[in-house]
């Protein structure tokens, strides 16, 4: 009679087991920051070649938004700029001296063209009197009148002549003053691109770069191309786990699925993380006729050992397959 029992608890306890059995899929991934920015060589506008490395982080340390990561040598841009600021202090002294000479001449030229009008206007009194002059007086007031006439008409053309060419001088030396200072501006710009600053808090994370016939980590005192990546600053309060998902498995990226994480270098830690979002799209390789689908997994918890690139088994799990099923 009890080995009638035990079989039946047996049969009983099967399809409960069936019922309750969950869907895992288990896939590899890539551990990958929430927030992270790549921090590169500057660009110097102005300058060819490589940009000499001063100042470097360490790896792994932790920096706040706005601290000096790294900085590149500046001797040449600080001379550049000094030439240019002289040249535009040089040329704003200019533009003032020229500024006052064009008003003492306008002065100068207004104070003529008052005594040629005061001149006119005597020899228009005069030339009133012709009745009772003689012919040769009367002659000479005329003759004395048509000049200052001339004379009154040639300075009103003369001095507008004279204020557009001054005119024109002072736009020359306005412009190349101007132009003076964009080139300020520029090397003051160029000066500031060469002490990289955090864009956000976090961790950073060293980036390989070409020196010496291999690659490692830069140093102070290598010579950099611009451009290059130099480090990445990520956030680890944040982290995610990218991951590729066959077609067939494509019905476990459903919003409230949950994941085992397990790092491949340290089997010993795992993490649960939950589906954030996939790719609508299909990828496949050439030639191949299964296609994945890029997903990613957000982790819930946080730790040291989740740094940036680290690959890890990711053991998806649909518990409703059973309800499904039915």
């Amino acid at each position: 009679m009890k080995a009638r029992a035990c079989a039946g608890c047996v049969a009983i306890a099967i399809p409960l087991l069936a019922a309750q059995a969950k869907h895992v899929v288990r896939v590899s991934g890539t551990i990958e920051p929430v927030h992270s920015v790549v921090v590169q060589v500057p660009y110097v506008q102005g300058q060819g070649g490589n940009l000499t490395l001063t100042r470097l982080a360490e790896n792994g340390a932790r920096v706040h938004k706005g601290e000096i990561v790294a900085e590149f040598d500046n001797s040449n841009e600080l001379k550049l700029l000094r030439e240019a600021r002289s040249k535009f202090d040089d040329l704003s002294h200019q533009v003032d001296q020229k500024a006052a000479e064009h008003k003492s001449n306008a002065e100068k030229r207004a104070s003529d063209l008052q005594q040629a009008e005061a001149d006119l206007q005597k020899a228009q009194i005069e030339i009133r009197k012709g009745p009772i002059l003689s012919e040769i007086d009367r002659a000479k007031n005329e003759a004395k009148l048509a000049d200052a006439q001339e004379h009154v008409a040639s300075l009103r053309k003369s001095g507008r002549y004279h204020d557009q060419a001054e005119t024109a001088e002072s736009r020359i030396l306005e412009l190349q003053r101007d132009r003076q200072k964009v080139a300020v501006d520029r090397e003051e710009n160029n000066l500031g691109k060469l002490a990289l600053r955090a864009p956000l808090d976090g961790m950073i994370a060293l980036e390989n770069v070409y020196r010496n016939n291999s690659m490692g980590h830069a140093q102070e005192g290598d010579q950099l191309w611009p451009g290059s990546p130099l480090l990445r600053l990520f956030d680890p309060s944040a982290m995610e786990v990218d991951l590729s998902v066959e077609e067939p498995d494509v019905a476990a990226l459903v919003p409230g699925t949950e994941a085992l994480v397990r790092l491949d270098a340290f089997p010993n830690l795992s993490f649960t993380a939950y589906f954030d979002s996939a790719s609508p799209v299909a990828s496949a390789s050439l030639g191949s006729p299964l296609k994945t689908f890029t997903a990613r997994f957000l982790l819930s918890q946080t730790d040291p050992h989740l740094l940036p690139d680290l690959s890890a088994a990711v053991d998806i799990t649909l518990p409703d397959v059973a309800k499904g099923s039915k």
